[in-house]
């Protein structure tokens, strides 16, 4: 089952990025920042490793990937704009974000202003959600962009760099990494699946909590 599992988010990521290029990573990077649970972890090194493949180019991947970051941006910035906090705080469970999760960006957003912007957008998980406390805060958007732009491009070609190495050690049978990965593939997948099911588990558990409270 676990492979089933990853071999289909392989396959779609994989699917995506190939057949629409730096729109399709503008895509994905769009959903995961629209706050749709769709880590950049998993879509960048996989665009990294069609950069591997001479099918892209490492520059314009990471590009692409931080405008799909502004774009997904603009609804988390226009909810928390025009709804504010009690709107965020009443369906941001169905992104699995928590009250807490709320709490502690906006406490962050407060203590350094706009560069919370483009700091969080190198923090995994805060990446996501940082937008809320933006349009809450009802940032500038020009600004709100251009640091969204600039916080989220080193990620993205960081990651995309990562998948053309990890893609070139693949490939190489005397790698290292090609060894020890076919050894322990199983462990590596089992645990890479643990740490999804324990995230949405205690956003959810979490979430419940706040509700009775």
């Amino acid at each position: 089952m676990s492979d089933k599992i990853v071999a289909f988010l392989v396959h779609f990521v994989t699917s995506v990025i190939d057949a629409g290029g730096y729109a399709g990573i503008a895509a994905l990077m769009a959903i995961e920042s629209a706050c749709i649970p769709l880590p950049s972890e998993i879509i960048m090194p996989f665009a990294g490793y069609l950069v591997y493949l001479k099918h892209l180019n490492l520059w314009w991947t990471a590009t692409a990937g931080a405008i799909g970051c502004n774009l997904g941006s603009v609804v988390a910035y226009w909810i928390g704009a025009k709804g504010g906090r009690p709107l965020v705080e009443r369906y941001g469970r169905w992104v699995l974000m928590s009250k807490h999760d709320l709490d502690r960006m906006t406490r962050f957003f407060e203590k350094y202003g706009s560069a919370t912007v483009l700091v969080g957008r190198l923090l995994p998980v805060v990446r996501t959600f940082i937008a809320f406390p933006a349009g809450i805060a009802k940032m500038p958007q020009g600004k709100f962009h251009l640091y969204t732009f600039i916080g989220s491009w080193p990620w993205c070609l960081a990651l995309a760099y990562a998948g053309m190495k990890l893609g070139e050690q693949w490939d190489d049978p005397h790698s290292p990494f090609h060894e020890y990965f076919h050894r322990f593939h199983t462990a590596i997948i089992v645990l890479i699946l643990v740490a999804g099911v324990w995230f949405v588990w205690t956003h959810v558990q979490r979430a419940r909590r706040e509700n009775m409270g």
